[in-house]
């Protein structure tokens, strides 16, 4: 069975946005949070390469402990289980961090077969944080990944196709990798309340 990583984040809601105007960082105290939109998209090619091959799949999160509600949702959604790593050390991590952080708890996990994430988080905009969790675990990364053509888990290659500048690009990749996702990918279910119900009583284990 192929097993899925998928590391999320959750954000502020758009419409609620605001920086300080001492420190020019964004201001989460109070504010409503939701799971990045775009990381929707890689929850959503992760449950549909389950329907089709079977895979278990786990979600993560770096942040303070009401992140949970995130990881709750995406296994409303489908996704087997989630952890979460929660620390004031992580306070204002930035990208580097974040994915060196990350990272080690892919690590922790132990042996998997793909890492999923969205193609960047709308509250940083940078993109940086799943090439660099490649970088980390020195693993074949693919940007911009718009289609999965096919996955042969028994040869341990996915086929990909990715945006670039000048059209797609088809690219075959060795098992384990990690992939971005662009919304061309998919369209987001919405959870179901049998997932809801479960996802009440999933216990999340912080790290």
């Amino acid at each position: 069975m192929l097993k899925i990583i998928v590391p999320i984040k959750q954000v502020p809601e758009t419409g609620n946005v605001r920086m300080d105007p001492e420190t020019g960082t964004m201001v989460r105290e109070g504010v409503v949070s939701i799971v990045n939109p775009l990381d929707l998209y890689s929850i959503e090619t992760a449950l549909m390469l389950k329907e089709q091959f079977g895979a278990h799949v786990t979600v993560l999160t770096m942040g303070p402990l009401n992140a949970v509600k995130a990881l709750k949702e995406a296994i409303s959604m489908g996704c087997d289980d989630g952890a979460i790593l929660s620390d004031r050390a992580f306070a204002g991590s930035d990208t580097w961090a974040t994915a060196y952080a990350l990272s080690s708890a892919i690590r922790h996990f132990g042996d998997f077969d793909l890492v999923l994430t969205g193609e960047r988080a709308t509250d940083g905009d940078t993109g940086q944080v799943g090439p660099n969790i490649a970088a980390a675990l020195d693993l074949p990364l693919a940007t911009y990944v718009r289609k999965v053509n096919t996955l042969d888990p028994e040869g341990k290659t996915i086929t990909v196709e990715r945006s670039v500048e000048e059209g797609v690009e088809t690219l075959q990749m060795p098992l384990p990798c990690l992939l971005t996702v662009v919304k061309e990918i998919s369209y987001p279910r919405l959870p179901t309340l049998r997932g809801k119900k479960r996802a009440k009583t999933v216990e999340i284990p912080v790290l």
